[in-house]
């Protein structure tokens, strides 16, 4: 099968166009770290009601934090291109302040790519599931920002999001 060559600059598509994993299979291990953020605006309504803990599906903060969790470990699941990886760690932090969520995820892995594609998948996660959560009291939830704050890791080197 032909791979990736100087005639063809995309490391996802083969030389006849095709979609394709790369193969990482002469990369080294090495320690990943990423870290992501998702703003969600809720009704103060929804806001009080999480609050005080009185959402019927149960306590949303805890549950989005199980479901950012859990996107981050099924990511290549979702996303076609993105391989499969051993995570060693993640934590999905929830802050509740006036009407606003925010949401970060921060997700390690020693192992040839990042996790910057699971750490946003964590916060998206995360943020659907306050919608999914929380619609019964506000229909109009909001995901307002979704980005990557930072990496580490890996040839293309550190990357730190420049401040809003």
């Amino acid at each position: 099968m032909t791979e990736h060559s100087s005639r063809n600059p995309f490391t996802h598509l083969n030389d006849q166009g095709a979609a394709r994993m790369v193969d990482v299979t002469e990369k080294p291990a090495t320690v990943r770290r990423a870290v992501a953020e998702a703003v969600v605006r809720v009704s103060d309504e929804l806001a009080d009601a999480i609050r005080a803990d009185n959402v019927k599906k149960g306590n949303v903060l805890e549950i989005a934090r199980l479901a950012g969790i859990q996107g981050a470990k099924h990511t290549s699941l979702l996303i076609p291109l993105c391989h499969p990886l051993p995570i060693d760690a993640v934590r999905v932090e929830l802050t509740l302040e006036k009407s606003t969520v925010t949401i970060h995820a921060e997700v390690k892995t020693t192992w040839k790519t990042g996790v910057e594609m699971e750490a946003l998948t964590a916060v998206t996660t995360a943020a659907l599931t306050i919608i999914d959560t929380g619609k019964a009291i506000d229909k109009g939830i909001v995901i307002e920002r979704i980005r990557l704050l930072s990496k580490t890791g890996g040839k293309s080197g550190d990357y730190l999001a420049p401040s809003l």
